[in-house]
């Protein structure tokens, strides 16, 4: 049975993966803009909204900020305002006017970009383009050429491009379907542990004391209770834990060591697929992206294991850019202006703008 990709490239972005330089290529309308010299690209999360306008002249950064602009989390009409509120700070703290940005993308978080991508058309330029944040991860993950961004945050997904710039995703399917090697999989899975140890079905583990006391719950049993109560945990306060985790892994608990293990063997299953469906060959970059790999080679190393059972010569690392500087990188590419913009001056660039701004990269 053929199957299309989940993620198909906007035009303007398809041949970021095709080229050496990813340069001179047209917009989404078709026109070239030779003499870009602003672009902005934005990063929307299910906790934050970072817009970047770079002055490609000036090699100045400017950020703007919003609400949490995933759809699946605050609805569509509200992910859209924390987009405009970010925009056009963005673009406000530039000193210019909408109207003279030349290229734009947004990477917004979420199962249904397209009810974004249509309410953001109705207020915003309808030059401007909107992908899944995956796109935008991969971006940052690749410098936007052919290889793999692995999400790994509060959800987790996977986007590779081969070298003729076919696209696949794999993952990304939310908590309820999906998010396996997520920051949410390690949390809730801890969770589970602790009821197993609880029941005496499963190992004894450190992890139980760590949700009581991270919980402020009296017992295990009571933050079962807690999570099926009127008043649920939200995904993120569930997702929060797994810094936890890493701490009680890094002590060398067994059962939540464990985890990481289980959890790296989850993303290399759809790094697999996502591998064997783009044609990426050789080596290629697998860039690793988001805060569940702050647990570092707890994490990092079992993961590196299983890709390089598939692809040896793949060239694993946790990616060092904030999210917003792939966005950046693709808005550039969506101005015809992809080579004017370094990967490596952009990223001292971007954490000096969010240092100043007391924002720290994901």
């Amino acid at each position: 049975m053929k199957r299309e990709p989940l993620v198909t490239l906007p035009p303007a972005l398809i041949a970021s993966g095709a080229g050496p330089s990813g340069a001179n290529h047209s917009s989404e309308s078709g026109a070239i803009a030779v003499d870009a010299r602003f672009v902005m690209g934005v990063d929307g999360g299910a906790t934050k909204t970072l817009a970047a306008v770079l002055d490609l002249r000036e090699q100045t950064l400017h950020l703007g900020h919003g609400g949490s602009s995933n759809p699946d989390a605050v609805g569509a009409h509200a992910a859209t305002d924390s987009l405009v509120k970010a925009t056009d700070e963005a673009i406000g703290r530039a000193g210019i006017a909408r109207e003279q940005l030349d290229a734009a993308v947004l990477a917004i978080a979420g199962t249904d970009t397209d009810a974004v991508a249509a309410h953001v058309r109705e207020r915003c330029p309808g030059t401007w383009v909107v992908v899944n944040d995956v796109v935008g991860a991969w971006a940052a993950a690749t410098d936007a050429r052919p290889g793999v961004g692995v999400i790994s945050g509060t959800g987790s997904n996977v986007l590779g491009v081969g070298p003729d710039g076919r696209a696949w995703r794999a993952g990304g399917w939310g908590h309820l379907l999906g998010d396996e090697g997520s920051g949410y999989w390690l949390a809730l899975q801890s969770i589970k542990a602790a009821l197993a140890d609880r029941e005496r079905s499963g190992p004894e583990t450190a992890l139980s004391a760590a949700v009581v006391d991270f919980f402020g719950v009296r017992s295990v049993e009571a933050l079962a209770t807690l999570v099926y109560s009127n008043e649920p945990l939200a995904k993120g306060e569930i997702a929060a834990f797994a810094i936890e985790t890493a701490r009680v892994a890094q002590g060398g608990d067994a059962v939540a060591r464990e985890l990481y293990t289980r959890a790296a063997g989850e993303l290399a299953r759809q790094i697999a697929a996502v591998i064997e469906q783009t044609g990426l060959l050789d080596e290629f970059p697998v860039g690793l992206i988001g805060s569940a790999f702050k647990a570092g080679e707890l994490f990092v190393r079992p993961l590196r294991g299983a890709i390089h059972e598939l692809a040896p010569r793949a060239r694993v690392a946790v990616v060092e850019m904030a999210p917003v500087g792939g966005c950046v990188l693709l808005a550039a590419l969506a101005g015809g202006r992809r080579e004017s913009v370094d990967s490596v001056e952009l990223r001292p660039l971007l954490d000096n703008a969010l240092a100043r701004e007391g924002v720290f990269r994901e």
